[in-house]
């Protein structure tokens, strides 16, 4: 059976990972009771490594980070038009395109008999 659908139409959503960081375009509004996350000496810090103390960070300022009460994930949005980099010490840089994603901490299962806990990074 042959499908109907173009490629555009069945493309997935964007989605990347740094590290222990996962990153997943939307087109969900926000949370109404979103409030602005305040930047860490000028730069959005997605998430600081607990092992090495680098951040996951972007330093552009055309780019928002955002917090809802009631959940972990955290809202990104980005107005450079030519995108901003997501830079961290120890991965590769990602580019982010202008748009809002989801961003979340990754978690791994240790155990059957545990429940799950944040990748560390």
């Amino acid at each position: 059976m042959t499908s109907s659908k173009t490629p555009a139409q069945t493309t997935a959503p964007f989605i990347a990972r740094q590290g222990d960081v996962l990153i997943i375009a939307t087109t969900a509004e926000l949370p109404k009771q979103a409030a602005l996350v305040p930047r860490d000496k000028g730069r959005i810090v997605l998430a600081y490594g607990e092992v090495t103390g680098h951040a996951h960070a972007i330093a552009d300022s055309d780019a928002q980070l955002l917090s809802a009460p009631g959940t972990e994930d955290r809202f990104l949005q980005i107005m450079a038009s030519s995108g901003v980099s997501l830079q961290h010490e120890e991965h590769a840089t990602i580019t982010l395109l202008p748009g809002t994603y989801i961003v979340r901490r990754q978690r791994e299962y240790t155990s059957a008999d545990m429940a799950p806990v944040r990748v560390a990074d």
